[in-house]
């Protein structure tokens, strides 16, 4: 693979993040989120394995919210009117973030009370 290829899909790439960035509230709200940890691990001085825990979790949420995103535009443009099975896709795809942030939620409790309680 050359240069001008791997250079052209990096700009793809930051294309779909200014995208999501412009159309949906929830990943402006993860990103703030996702700042806001990445400060706490470095003011609180986070073991490297507490902050491989939390790097992995802003990544999951992050991405959960992108492959969401995904689906429901890629759903409004098959079926742009109300249909139940594009419903029902759309709910399990809010479960599907759901479950993820829920995880991250209680890993970050797990690793930020100790930082916390001190």
């Amino acid at each position: 693979m050359n240069i001008i290829k791997i250079w052209k899909s990096f700009i793809y790439a930051l294309k779909g993040l200014k995208t999501v960035w412009l159309e949906e509230r929830n990943f402006k709200i993860e990103t703030l989120a996702v700042l806001f940890v990445t400060f706490c691990i470095f003011y609180f001085n986070f073991s490297n394995i507490e902050s491989a825990f939390c790097i992995l979790a802003m990544v999951l949420v992050i991405s959960a919210e992108i492959v969401n995103t995904t689906v429901e535009d890629l759903c409004d443009k098959i079926q742009p009117e109300f249909d139940s099975a594009i419903g029902k896709i759309k709910d399990m795809m809010a479960a599907y973030v759901l479950i993820c942030v829920t995880g991250v939620l209680l890993l970050g409790i797990l690793v930020f009370i100790n930082h916390f309680i001190k």
